[in-house]
């Protein structure tokens, strides 16, 4: 595919793969943790090379790489990647803070999900954020995709009952649904996940239902922080990962699966309608090293 080409390659340029010694590993293992792979899987990773190296006895450079590669593809398949959307209608509600990409990636989910063949609502869930609504308005055009609203200021919980009322009756195969963008720290506002998923599980028992967080890559660790607060509150069925676009170190893919057991499914790539692209572990780590 080729099209992690635009994530910033991590690893030091003078690292010489061919000499797996001591000072080697540990130079390896700086640059993992410079990469936002995050201490503890540095560590873990590196030791379990240095065992495939002396038990394969590895001595070529792409076979140290190939080794490492295959390493960080197996801590990245923690579950299904694929969205589950088989049922009529399917709903995703998009979670996530301020500022990292939310929005604009539920655009971009519903412009892939139409090239699909997908009939796709939108659900103008942000009724805290000035202007939210008139964004994914925006992006409802660009994307040619309906969207449900109402006032700002008015109760998430009716504006998502509206869309799926609307959807069920307009045979949507896919809801979108944004949420405000909730301080993870921030109780009451967590309580607001939980009141919709009532009203999903209400109002349509037998859908398939993602709850997809987004996270700006570039946030590194404070990215995991997030990611497990998000986790413990809202049930997460997988991750959004935006900003990878050559600014970001990419490693922090590999802490949330990992030490999260949640999935990524998605990444951005750019700011382009068409850049958020389907995850895939082995095209990820292959761009990586």
């Amino acid at each position: 595919m080729g099209f992690f080409n635009k994530l910033k390659k991590a690893w030091h340029d003078n690292m010489v793969w061919d000499m797996p010694d001591d000072e080697f590993f540990d130079e390896l293992e700086e640059s993992l943790i410079l990469a936002d792979v995050g201490m503890k899987i540095s560590v873990e990773a590196v030791k379990e090379l240095r065992d495939v190296v002396y038990y394969r006895r590895l001595e070529k450079g792409e076979e140290v790489k190939a080794a490492l590669r295959e390493i960080l593809v197996k801590k990245l398949d923690v579950g299904d990647t694929a969205l589950h959307i088989a049922t009529k209608p399917s709903i995703v509600l998009i979670i996530g803070v301020n500022g990292v990409g939310k929005t604009t990636s539920i655009g971009k989910m519903a412009n892939r999900l139409k090239k699909d063949g997908k009939k796709v609502l939108l659900c103008a869930g942000d009724t805290f954020r000035a202007a939210a609504a008139d964004q994914l308005e925006i992006w409802s055009e660009r994307a040619g995709v309906e969207i449900v609203r109402q006032y700002e200021g008015a109760d998430p919980g009716a504006v998502l009952f509206d869309a799926l009322q609307a959807a069920k009756a307009r045979d949507t195969d896919v809801v979108l649904c944004d949420t405000a963008g909730r301080l993870h720290n921030k109780q009451n506002l967590m309580n607001e996940l939980g009141k919709m998923g009532k009203i999903i599980e209400r109002e349509c028992p037998d859908s398939a239902k993602e709850v997809l967080l987004v996270l700006d890559a570039t946030t590194g660790q404070n990215g995991l922080i997030q990611a497990k607060q998000f986790k413990e509150t809202a049930g997460l069925t997988g991750i959004i990962l935006t900003k990878l676009d050559g600014t970001a170190k990419g490693g922090i893919v590999i802490a949330i699966a990992r030490e999260l057991g949640v999935p990524v499914k998605f990444v951005g790539l750019g700011e382009g309608i068409d850049d958020l692209q389907p995850f895939d572990a082995n095209e990820f780590v292959k761009a990586l090293i």
